[in-house]
């Protein structure tokens, strides 16, 4: 009875130092090949590449933004954060600065999408995200723009909300026209088949039935209404407050 007790014990002891050893190769196994992540915030992009080979992670930049504080080519953030502990072989997202915004949003209001495309890549900017609503006239006319033109920037992109003639009803979205000027504004909604006019005044319907006022004013839209994300139809008026500034938010596109 004693030496098969004794044979037990022993199995235990062998079973259970086999059960160690293989949580201890485990271990290795899972964390033996982790790297420390580097800071490469301030880096130019070729000593952030030089330091992530050397580390052993990938290195990805994601996104490039305007910054007035980190000079243009150099890393402006990263994730994971300095510091973190990865696998060997992990990716690295990291955000390149463009430096100071050097470049003018333009106003590419009542272009086609060929000819806005080409006017924002000239400006040495990105065409972002591309939407459409059913509107009278032709397809892919531009209808509002985000950035507004001149604003500041922290990104060199411009969205684009465009008219579709697909499936066209006598209603659609009404978009933003907050951050244009005037004459912009006023350009997108004749292309939408609206009437312009100004907070408490009369639009002016000429002869060939087009809406238009007569005396263009100057100015940047502040607020117009109904707002933007109502429905609206062909011939509605679309009132519009002008003030001398752009407001301190870019418009929203719906």
């Amino acid at each position: 009875m004693k030496r098969y007790f004794r044979i037990a014990i022993t199995a235990l002891a062998m079973l259970a130092v086999m059960l160690l050893s293989a949580a201890i190769t485990l271990r290795i196994a899972l964390h033996g090949h982790e790297v420390t992540i580097p800071d490469f915030a301030g880096m130019s992009v070729s000593e952030a590449s030089e330091a992530a080979l050397k580390t052993g992670v990938d290195l990805n930049i994601e996104n490039r933004f305007y910054s007035t504080t980190v000079p243009v080519g150099r890393i402006l953030s990263q994730a994971p954060a300095a510091g973190s502990r990865v696998r060997h072989g992990w990716q690295v997202r990291v955000t390149e600065s463009l430096g100071p915004q050097q470049v003018t949003i333009p106003d590419v209001v009542g272009e086609s999408l060929q000819q806005a495309s080409m006017e924002i890549r000239k400006m040495q900017l990105d065409l972002g995200t591309l939407a459409h609503i059913e509107a009278p006239g032709d397809p892919d006319m531009t209808l509002a723009q985000t950035p507004p033109p001149n604003a500041g920037v922290d990104q060199p992109r411009v969205n684009l909300l465009l008219s579709s003639s697909a499936n066209v009803s006598t209603a659609f979205v009404l978009p933003s026209f907050v951050g244009m000027s005037f004459a912009a504004a006023n350009h997108a909604a004749m292309g939408l088949g609206l009437r312009v006019a100004l907070a408490g005044d009369v639009p002016a319907v000429p002869a060939a039935g087009l809406p238009m006022v007569p005396a263009v004013p100057t100015g940047t839209v502040m607020a117009q209404s109904p707002e933007s994300g109502f429905k609206a139809s062909r011939g509605d008026i679309v009132r519009l407050t002008l003030g001398a500034a752009a407001p301190v938010a870019p418009p929203v596109v719906h």
